[in-house]
């Protein structure tokens, strides 16, 4: 048998596979989610570096370019609410619940400009996709050194203040699709403070409904997006950072609970 033959059986087999295997499915859309993300960086990359020549955070717009449609391939689609609460002048703090890497298009869906987020410093290894995070602005913090990561935030809060930048945290510090929100890490509350800005909280709802690791599972479905109005922190001092973690995570828990409600999700195309 040819090469092209066995290639055409295999093309034949795919769509096959996708419809009848839920296994099959989760394992190609998140084969496909990765070799896509690194072939747009690698596009976006060039063109990042011609706009700005080198690292800026204006960069996280052609970023957002290249990855906002790739949900039409994942059949994820967002219905997103409050967005007027980013209207805010000047730099503020993003914080939002973290599930998975899916957590990226939503990101993108939403992200208001001069924003950039904080990753583990892991991230800027990870091929095309490291290297434009890195150009694009992203923070990287290493989380195993507590000293590094301190001295990071000092930084970003230095540029906060300096450029009137906004960044965007997922406070529980790894992914989690346990059902309810992670104990918050108190890093990016210290920065608010320290930089006397507000909080904005972001809440995505649960995606286990289409999206499951455990069970292998990766359909079409809607992902809820709500905008919390913001938090103020002027006048707190580090004696008010638990506090404050406190209040945000309650506001973002109750917010995942109601917007978290099971709805049907078929595997097949979904509605924009």
């Amino acid at each position: 048998m040819s090469f092209v033959m066995l290639l055409l059986i295999m093309l034949l087999l795919i769509p096959v596979l996708l419809l009848t295997s839920r296994v099959f499915t989760y394992y190609f859309k998140n084969i496909f989610y990765v070799a896509y993300m690194m072939v747009m960086a690698s596009i976006a990359l060039p063109i990042c570096i011609l706009r700005c020549r080198g690292r800026d955070i204006e960069n996280m717009r052609i970023v957002r370019a290249f990855c906002w449609h790739v949900k039409y391939f994942l059949g994820v689609r967002y219905k997103v609410s409050g967005l007027e609460h980013f209207q805010t002048e000047g730099p503020y703090v993003i914080l939002c619940n973290h599930q998975s890497t899916l957590d990226i298009l939503g990101m993108m869906e939403i992200l208001p400009d001069r924003c950039t987020p904080i990753a583990r410093k892991e991230v800027v290894y990870v091929g095309t996709v490291g290297l434009t995070s890195w150009i694009g602005g992203v923070v990287f913090i290493n989380r195993k050194k507590t000293s590094d990561a301190k001295s990071v935030m000092a930084d970003v809060a230095q540029t906060m203040q300096k450029d009137q930048i906004r960044v965007w945290v997922f406070p529980e510090g790894t992914r989690n699709q346990k059902g309810d929100l992670l104990p918050f890490k108190k890093g990016a509350f210290h920065l608010a403070v320290q930089v006397q800005v507000p909080i904005i909280p972001v809440v995505f709802s649960s995606y286990k409904n289409f999206y499951s690791p455990e069970e292998k599972q990766f359909k079409s479905g809607t992902v809820t997006i709500k905008i919390l109005p913001k938090v103020e922190t002027k006048n707190m001092t580090s004696d008010d950072v638990s506090a404050l973690s406190e209040t945000c995570y309650q506001l973002m828990n109750s917010a995942f609970a109601e917007i978290s409600q099971p709805a049907g999700q078929t595997n097949g195309p979904s509605s924009n």
